[in-house]
């Protein structure tokens, strides 16, 4: 950029900021240890000239804004630490299907693209007799609130206007099947009946549903939720790191199609590979 363009923007920024901080040229002086004429020319003189670092450094600490974007290196207002708050924050996780922070995120995203990687199977196409096993006493509400506020997570899926879309290992499938690891002890027949239900409803669902299954030994997701461009979400556990920032969003967007991309079963495949598992 020239340096009178440079020298131009800085000082519109500059005027922008005060007036949106309500500071006077008086007060950015004080504000800043400079004298009254010595900001009053800087905001007047159109000659390409541009104030020192700590001159800049302090009229950004004073206005709440960030040296980048006052020199248009930038077009975030925010400095560097409230741009971290801005684009990322995180959310305290409920562990039941009837997550009110998970579920507030899908009704804003709405007529969006969802783009969803479960912990284990996707809690809107659970039996009611996987989610009691899976959740118990840990629901925090009574089962049939639980079991309700599932079916609504359901119902989200069967709207005209659902756009989403699964992909979860082949392997966590294929353990749930045999009652492996996270699964064991759970009866051979509330399996059966929980893959025949995922075959039903991927069929039913499709095309506005489509569930992909992928290789975990080629590729690696942790367990992430895309809200069209709004917003990501990764699941740790207890909380949720919740992306705000447009890149963060498209980078994990880029990701889960990534997924989708090296699917082992596309999404016209999986409703028959899941039936074929509930065959003993």
């Amino acid at each position: 950029m020239d340096k009178r363009d440079r020298s131009r923007l800085f000082r519109d920024r500059l005027e922008a900021a005060m007036a949106a901080a309500g500071l006077s040229k008086s007060a950015l002086a004080r504000a800043t240890g400079a004298d009254r004429s010595t900001v009053s020319l800087l905001l007047s003189a159109d000659d390409g000239r541009m104030p020192n670092a700590q001159f800049i450094a302090e009229c950004a600490d004073a206005l709440g804004v960030s040296c980048d974007w006052l020199l248009g290196l930038t077009d975030r207002r925010e400095r560097g630490a409230d741009m971290l708050q801005v684009a990322m924050r995180i959310e305290e996780a409920a562990r039941s299907p009837s997550d009110d922070v998970l579920f507030r995120w899908h009704e804003t995203a709405r007529g969006y693209k969802i783009r969803h990687v479960p912990a284990t199977l996707p809690d809107m196409l659970k039996s009611e007799a996987v989610l009691r096993f899976e959740y118990g006493a840990s629901l925090g509400r009574t089962f049939e609130q639980a079991i309700a506020e599932m079916h609504a997570r359901l119902a989200y899926l069967r709207a005209p206007d659902t756009d989403y879309e699964i992909a979860m290992p082949i392997d966590e499938l294929r353990a749930f099947a045999a009652g492996e690891g996270y699964w064991q002890g759970l009866g051979a027949p509330e399996r059966a009946a929980q893959l025949q239900r995922i075959a039903q409803l991927t069929e039913e669902l499709y095309p506005s549903l489509r569930f992909y299954l992928f290789d975990r030994k080629k590729v690696f997701s942790v367990p992430v939720t895309i809200f069209g461009p709004l917003q990501a979400a990764v699941y740790v556990g207890r909380f949720y790191l919740a992306f705000h920032e447009r890149r963060q969003v498209v980078e994990l967007t880029r990701h889960f199609d990534w997924l989708v991309r090296e699917a082992e079963f596309e999404a016209r495949q999986t409703s028959r590979f899941a039936a074929g598992l509930a065959v003993p």
